[in-house]
């Protein structure tokens, strides 16, 4: 009924626009009807591409689980005959990564002065970590999941591209010092070989390489494109969108050496996660070697192009380990265990977030779509 009287109210005010107002000239009411329609049809792939991208990312982990659910397994055998208090500070460990994270989009939020509502940043940080993790891009994956969620939290899209920028930033350059940390421990204990220095001159180059470039497109936007890009207007329209995030944001050094510092805190958690595995199993390994042996692993895993790191992650976390003095056995053990509290744990959380993300932007679809339609 409510329609239907907008209808006729709609009509109406239509007729007597018409009586009043000029006619258009046929050809370019044609024009201007097939410029609306390609608008229509560029808005409506901008606001479905993100979630299909989350619709893969749910098949993806639910064929991750199903094929390697013998390692799910084997983390629940572990738990069983490990130490429990060491398995819950573990978990305590892990937990406080993610806070970390949300504290750090939390600082963005608070001097952007935008809502920044603990819970869903805390919530986000598991979805985020879920999207990195099924796709092998370096750590980049979850962008299109952090911003996407910021937008809605935040209400702004250049707030939350500045939280994007921030959160490259602070990661690839806390990354480079956690390199050059563990580099200094692998000397110390007399693991220094030309194939860790060149994983980790790889790692150094692409800490520095990557905060630069973020910041570089930051300035310069669709300035920073080749001419033969130019045609492209999706890639324009990439470009003018990172140079939208406030310059009050992205060039705040104190909020970049905020961020930096909070994600540095996220390593050394890893690292105490890595070391109270090994406690769990009865072995009391010093800090500096569980540290070492989780930073050359991520660097590995970063720099190659396995989903998750599978295989690649376990093989040169018990190889640095055992050639630290861990027995064979711990070092496996410990490592298992690792995973089950960085990968297999957070992955059932992640995709109910990633779920419940997906299922957000059907509803604000369907609300646009009967808005337009009732427009």
């Amino acid at each position: 009924m409510a329609q239907s009287r907008f209808s006729r109210v709609g009509s109406a005010v239509a007729s007597t626009t018409k009586s009043r107002a000029p006619r258009p000239k046929p050809h370019a009411a044609r024009r201007q009807g097939s410029n609306t329609s390609g608008e229509d049809r560029s808005s409506g792939f901008a606001a479905n591409w993100r979630s299909w991208v989350l619709a893969l990312l749910l098949i993806a982990g639910v064929v991750v689980a199903v094929l390697h659910w013998g390692d799910v397994k084997k983390f629940a055998a572990l738990v069983t005959h490990s130490k429990p208090l060491w398995l819950l500070a573990a978990a305590g460990a892990q937990v406080l990564t993610y806070v970390a994270l949300a504290i750090e989009w939390a600082l963005v939020l608070r001097l952007a002065k935008c809502r920044r509502p603990f819970g869903k940043l805390l919530g986000l940080t598991v979805a985020k970590h879920f999207a990195d993790q099924m796709v092998p891009t370096a750590g980049m994956s979850g962008n299109v999941v952090l911003v996407d969620r910021l937008k809605e939290i935040s209400g702004s899209r250049p707030v939350a591209l500045a939280a994007l920028i921030m959160t490259i930033v602070g990661y690839y350059a806390s990354y480079g010092f956690a390199s050059l940390i563990a580099l200094a421990l692998l000397w110390w204990h007399g693991q220094i070989s030309w194939v860790v220095v060149a994983l980790i001159s790889a790692s150094l180059g692409l800490s520095a390489a990557v905060p630069a470039l973020a910041l570089w497109l930051h300035r310069k936007g669709a300035k920073a494109i080749p001419r033969w890009l130019r045609r492209i207007k999706a890639v324009c329209e990439l470009f003018e969108m990172i140079s939208e995030a406030p310059t009050r944001l992205v060039r705040n050094l104190h909020l970049i050496g905020q961020v930096t510092a909070l994600n540095g805190a996220v390593f050394v958690l890893d690292g105490l996660t890595m070391q109270l595995c090994l406690f769990a199993l009865g072995l009391h390994v010093p800090f500096g070697i569980a540290f070492s042996a989780f930073i050359m692993a991520s660097i590995v895993v970063t720099l190659g192009p396995i989903p998750m790191g599978l295989g690649s992650f376990e093989a040169v976390s018990i190889g640095m380990l055992r050639a630290m003095g861990v027995p064979f056995e711990a070092a496996l053990s410990a490592t298992l265990l690792f995973r089950g509290y960085t990968l297999w744990a957070p992955l059932i959380p992640g995709m109910f977030a990633a779920r419940r993300q997906l299922k957000s932007r059907k509803r604000t679809g369907k609300k646009k779509s009967r808005a337009s339609g009732r427009g």
